[in-house]
Parts: structure tokens; sequence; C-alpha cells
């Protein structure tokens, strides 16, 4: 009997755990033929998330818990808990019911059928339309700067083969971005569009920040074009200041007494010359938190506790 591991990070999400738990044992009810554990990692939640999370595994040896010893981010935690799962195959879903469990026989149809990638893409989604048009527009602008294909409208929800999460394993990265490193490895992915439900309860943890966040971690991690365009724009922006500057000695020998020089141009161009630098600066900066964080080779997360291993 194989078995299949469900991955779902949580934090302060006491109102959807227990729904959660009741539609994956639904989903679970229809495959009888595999094992399955479901792995709970917990990111130093503050509400009575953790108390639940104890109630299930008390209920169920196949529930598993992961308690971080702090918040350790949308990014490490997950990707912590996934390395962490022992099936043949690996389910990660987000714990708020926005990726539907209903998808997991999907999943499972496919991986069968030979696929060691199968992720869930959303190309409509029933919440912020100002939000998934953004989204769509930055993975669209993703895909053109990267060296590979990224998944367009992937999340990362989906099932992962067991020698994907070994390859995973591998890789030595403390800061990952999930749905670049499965497209670095080049195994075939399979897409399952759905349409994304509206979060019905709780509140998300996604803010302004993190979703900055994400989005610079993936074209820092996976392109050199920002960095690569710093260099052609400021040897333009040389070029045309030289070019401008001559231009004006050249107007004011000329027309000496009636060429006023004045304090605008100057103002101007120097205005232009720190925008051009500070928006220089920051790109590289970007850049080198990056190679900081891999030099401080720091633990990906801590763990407080484990339940049912």
């Amino acid at each position: 009997m194989r078995k299949i591991s469900i991955i779902t990070p949580t934090y302060n999400e006491e109102e959807n755990i227990n729904e959660l738990y009741s539609q994956l044992l639904t989903q679970i009810g229809k495959l009888p033929q595999f094992e399955f554990e479901i792995l709970f990692i917990d990111n130093d939640s503050s509400d009575k998330t953790p108390e639940l999370l104890r109630q299930l595994s008390r209920l169920d040896s196949r529930v598993k818990v992961i308690f971080n010893t702090r918040n350790f981010g949308h990014i490490r935690s997950p990707y912590w808990g996934i390395l962490q799962t022992t099936g043949d195959a690996t389910i990660y879903m987000a714990s708020d019911l926005q990726d539907p469990p209903s998808l997991i026989p999907d999943f499972i149809e496919y991986w069968e059928k030979g696929f060691l990638l199968v992720l869930a893409v959303k190309p409509n989604s029933d919440g912020s339309r100002l939000m998934h048009y953004l989204r769509k527009k930055y993975y669209e602008l993703l895909d053109r700067i990267s060296e590979i294909n990224i998944t367009k409208d992937a999340t990362g929800f989906g099932l992962y083969d067991r020698k994907v999460i070994n390859c995973l394993r591998e890789i030595n990265d403390p800061y990952p971005y999930l749905r670049g490193l499965i497209s670095e490895l080049g195994y075939s992915i399979k897409t399952i569009s759905f349409t994304q439900p509206r979060r019905l309860r709780g509140l998300s943890k996604n803010n302004l920040y993190t979703l900055y966040d994400i989005a610079v971690l993936g074209i820092v991690s996976h392109s050199l074009v920002p960095i690569r365009l710093v260099g052609f724009f400021g040897a333009i922006t040389s070029i045309f200041c030289f070019v401008l500057a001559l231009l004006f000695l050249l107007f004011k020998l000329v027309w000496w007494n009636s060429f006023p020089f004045g304090y605008a141009p100057i103002f101007i161009l120097v205005s232009f010359m720190f925008g051009a630098v500070l928006l220089a600066i920051a790109i590289l900066g970007e850049y080198i938190a990056s190679i900081h964080t891999y030099v401080k080779s720091r633990p990906i997360v801590v763990e407080k506790e484990r339940i049912n291993f």
C-alpha cells in the first residue's frame, strides 16, 4: 500500500482547522487503496490553533504536528514541513480552505498516470480582482525574465512525487522559492485549473509586505535580468548626461551673453541622477541581501515539539 502525505501550514487558523480536517477525511475516504498521513506545521500560533491540533492528533494517529519555536514566516515554515513528509507522494495545500481538498483525488489520478508533479493553477479567483490581476501580471513578468519557465497561476498547491521531494532535500536553500525550485528541476508538470474560492473564515495572513517578499524573492532567485538592466541603464544614463553637459557647454560658449545657463537644468539633471543611483542601489541591495541569507547558513526553522512521529 503506497503512502500519501498531506502537508498544510497553519498560523492562527482556529476557525478553519476542524473544517479542513473534516474535508480531508471525506477525500481520504474515497481512496482506501492508499495509506495517508496528515501533517500540520504550526508557525507559533497565538490563538486556539495549537490546542485544536493537539486534539486532532489524540483522536487520529495519522495526524502529525510540528510546532515551531516562533513564527518563521510564510516561506520557510511550509517548505520545512514539505521536507518532513514520508509518503511516496506529498500533497501541499494551504489551511484556509482556499486550496480545495476536493482536488486531492485528481492529483493522485494524474500521479498514477506517471506525472511526478501535479500542480493546481488558478486562472480565476472569487477573491480580490485587483490582487488576482496583479499576481497574473507578476507571473507573466517573472516568466519573461527568468532563465526557466515558471508555472503561471500556481501557488504551490499540488502533488509532489517522492523523487521531487528528495531533490528538494538536496538543495541547501535557507530561503527557498518553491515554485521556482520545482521548475529548476525540469520535471514535466501536469496542471489542473480551478477557481480559487473566497476565504470564508478568519483573516488572510498575506499583506503588502508578504506579497512583496514573495515577488522579490522569485525575481532575485531566478533572474539576472534586473541587475543587468541596472548596468545597461547606468551606461545609457551616463552617456546621455555627458552629451547633455557638452551641449550646454557648447551653447554657452557660442552664445555667451544671450544663453542663460540657469539652475533648472542642473536641478533636473542632479535629481535624475540621484533617482537612478538610488534605484540601482536598491536592486543591488536585494541581490546582496539574498547572498547574505545564504552566507548566514541559519536553519530553515527550529522545532519546539513533534507529535505522532
